[in-house]
C-alpha cells in the first residue's frame, strides 16, 4: 500500500461527505462507501479491509457526523462541512500511513 493511495482514498471518502441541504443548522451526511465502491474506484481489497473492517471505521463515522456538536454555534457550514472531512483524513492517515 502506498501513500498515494492511501491520499487518493481519503479524499474520495472525503467527497462522500457533506451538508444536508434545506436545514436551519449544518448537518452532515456520509455515504459511507461499499467493498464494491472500494474496487469501482480501483483499490485492492486490503486498502477495503484495513478501512471498512476496522475497530476505528465505526468510530470515524460516528465523529463525521457528530461533527457539528462540536463546532462554534456561529460556524458556517461550509466550515463545519471541512471540519467533518479532515475527521476523515485524520483517521485515515494516523492508522494506514506507511
Amino acid at each position: 500500500m502506498e501513500r498515494e493511495d492511501i491520499t487518493r482514498m481519503y479524499t474520495w471518502i472525503q467527497s462522500r461527505v457533506r451538508l444536508v441541504p434545506d436545514s436551519d443548522e449544518p448537518v452532515i451526511a456520509f455515504d459511507a462507501p461499499t467493498r464494491d465502491d472500494f474496487k469501482e474506484m480501483g483499490f485492492d481489497d486490503e486498502l477495503a479491509s484495513l478501512t471498512l473492517e476496522s475497530a476505528w471505521w465505526p468510530e470515524m463515522v460516528v465523529d463525521i457526523i457528530e461533527t457539528p456538536e462540536f463546532a462554534e454555534p456561529d460556524e458556517p457550514p461550509d466550515v463545519v462541512l471541512q471540519y467533518a472531512r479532515d475527521v476523515v483524513k485524520e483517521y485515515v492517515w494516523k492508522r494506514l500511513d506507511p
